[in-house]
């Protein structure tokens, strides 16, 4: 007995000139550059316009700092440094100034010290010593300045227990040096150990396919570590970000990772492929490749965990949009055995096969699994069995794909239709 419906597929036919619609460019397959909220490298694209409290940034400058680009913090970097030695040598020239040194005479024999001008034996003992030897003018003030914030010990210039005013700047400036040292460098190394560094060897495949998993389809992409050093306590995550049409906002909707189970504790010794499936509670259950396409929505995958050498938090991201999204498609394998280990080949990462795929929505084609159709469609470029029964209903042309057309069976005899409620149409992939 034939099945209450049936399935048509027929090659596609060329649209006729006179009516065919100017070809979109999601039906040519173009690839269209749409804003997205996370790049694929993982770099958030988003840019912030009209703060009104930019003073906030100021509360937290460590962390200012080590958000602000390379090239902005070495020149912070530099310009502290600098200032720092410029504003002592400053005081240390104030100092000489007020004690008398620039114009007067050391017991070495020069005026001011070491630098000054000859002078005669018999009047050494006429000038008092001063309180730094050999600081004659501001370019000497600035060298023992940089001599004294870090540590250099040259013996041409140094503090006497002449003018107690010197003690008080020198604690001051080492202090000083030492706080700047340590917040500057700290920034330095957390920029250089931070945790998206970790992630740059954290692999995702460039595109995620959707593909029959059982009896339902599934949303699945790869995930790979370059590194043998493991990512402890990984944690996968999967956000949908939808924008209703004809609205600004982003209704973010998370989504359950099947495989691994709820995306806990990853073992990321091998790539993966992650799987989402696409059942009754999934934002992508109604869609089809055509809907897909249509609608503005951005996949988010986040991968958290803790680096095994260091110790340090990271978080890899990247982003699908729908042309990014390959209907049909199915990733090969990577791993294969030479010489009693497992090789694992990374030229194939991001390589899919052709696998006959429903041009469906996922709830069309769990419908009509659960009616008992093992194909209920055929995937564009295979040739997937054709129906048992052939309607002569007529045959809509598809541009760049096969139409699928189900109807019901007129042959079906009255009693079994009655017992099934009437009849109903499982899927329209026109």
């Amino acid at each position: 007995m034939l099945s209450r419906h049936s399935f048509i597929f027929s090659r596609p036919l060329p649209y006729p000139q006179a009516r065919s619609p100017k070809p979109t460019p999601q039906m040519l397959g173009r690839r269209i550059r749409r804003p997205r909220f996370v790049a694929k490298g993982g770099a958030i694209k988003v840019a912030h316009k009209n703060i009104q409290e930019e003073g906030r940034f100021l509360m937290d400058v460590f962390t200012t700092l080590v958000d602000m680009k390379w090239s902005h913090t070495l020149v912070i970097f530099t310009s502290a440094f600098l200032s720092s030695w410029l504003l002592f040598a400053l005081f240390w020239w104030l100092l000489a100034f007020g004690h008398g040194d620039l114009e007067g005479r050391g017991r070495w024999g020069r005026r001011g010290g070491v630098g000054g001008p000859r002078v005669s034996s018999a009047d050494e003992d006429m000038w008092p010593m001063p309180c730094v030897t050999g600081l004659h003018s501001f370019a000497s003030a600035f060298l023992f300045s940089v001599e004294v914030q870090v540590t250099i010990g040259f013996g041409g210039r140094m503090l006497t227990e002449q003018c107690p005013a010197g003690l008080v700047v020198l604690v001051l400036q080492n202090i000083c040096g030492l706080a700047t040292s340590a917040v500057l460098l700290g920034c330095v190394f957390m920029k250089t150990a931070e945790g998206r560094r970790r992630a740059g060897t954290i692999l995702f495949s460039r595109n995620a396919t959707i593909a029959p998993r059982g009896d339902c389809l599934a949303l699945s992409f790869r995930l790979g570590d370059l590194r043998r050093s493991l990512i402890l306590s990984a944690t996968l995550r999967l956000i949908l970000l939808r924008s209703p049409e004809g609205s600004g906002s982003w209704e973010p909707q998370h989504l359950r990772v099947d495989h691994p189970p709820g995306g806990m504790g990853i073992f990321l010794v091998a790539p993966i492929v992650v799987v989402h499936i696409i059942g009754p509670d999934s934002p992508l259950f109604d869609l089809d490749p055509h809907n897909l396409l249509q609608h503005n929505v951005e996949l988010v995958v986040l991968l958290e965990g803790v680096a095994e050498s260091t110790g340090i938090t990271t978080q890899a991201r990247t982003s699908y949009l729908p042309e990014e999204i390959l209907w049909g498609r199915r990733f090969v394998s990577l791993v294969t055995r030479e010489d009693r280990r497992y090789a694992i080949d990374y030229y194939k990462f991001g390589h899919t096969v052709s696998v006959p795929t429903p041009r469906c929505s996922a709830r069309e084609f769990s419908l009509a699994r659960n009616l008992g159709h093992a194909s209920p469609v055929c995937s564009r470029g295979f040739g997937a069995p054709m129906s048992e029964h052939v309607s002569t209903k007529m045959r809509r042309p598809q541009f760049g794909g096969y139409q699928v057309i189900c109807e019901d069976d007129e042959s079906e005899e009255e009693d079994d239709s009655e017992g099934d409620g009437g009849t109903s149409s499982v899927c329209d992939c026109r």
